[in-house]
């Protein structure tokens, strides 16, 4: 069964810093892409950054662009967010994400392409003064 456990949420002032881990259990994250998205309340989740299987491709949305930083370490089965100079409109629920093909990719451009399979149960991110 895969399962995620995300860790580092919290609440932290404006230009604050955060930074979210994601391990995983039940699969190899080693030949798969993976995602960062979040959800506000009262909007729909969104992508916000995602690393392809080598670490080679890597998406930000334009919001999050110069603050977060994605990396992973295959080795730890474990996917990062690194979250700098936080801002009250960061304030969400932060989710990782898993494809269960390899054919689902990042894209610079685009963010996660293809079915996304695999949730974590997400953690709250407040930024609050």
């Amino acid at each position: 069964q895969v399962q995620f456990v995300e860790s580092g949420g919290g609440e932290v002032q404006p230009g604050g810093s955060l930074n979210l881990s994601c391990v995983a259990s039940g699969t190899t994250l080693d030949y798969y892409a993976v995602g960062w998205f979040r959800q506000a309340p009262g909007k729909e989740r969104e992508g916000i950054s995602c690393i392809s299987m080598s670490g080679s491709n890597i998406y930000y949305e334009d919001s999050v662009k110069g603050r977060f930083t994605i990396s992973r370490d295959n080795a730890k089965n474990t996917v990062y967010l690194q979250m700098e100079d936080l801002k009250p409109e960061d304030t969400a629920v932060y989710y990782c994400a898993l494809p269960r093909s390899a054919t689902t990719y990042c894209s610079g451009a685009r963010g996660l392409v293809g079915d996304l399979d695999y949730w974590g149960k997400g953690i709250q991110v407040t930024v609050s003064s």
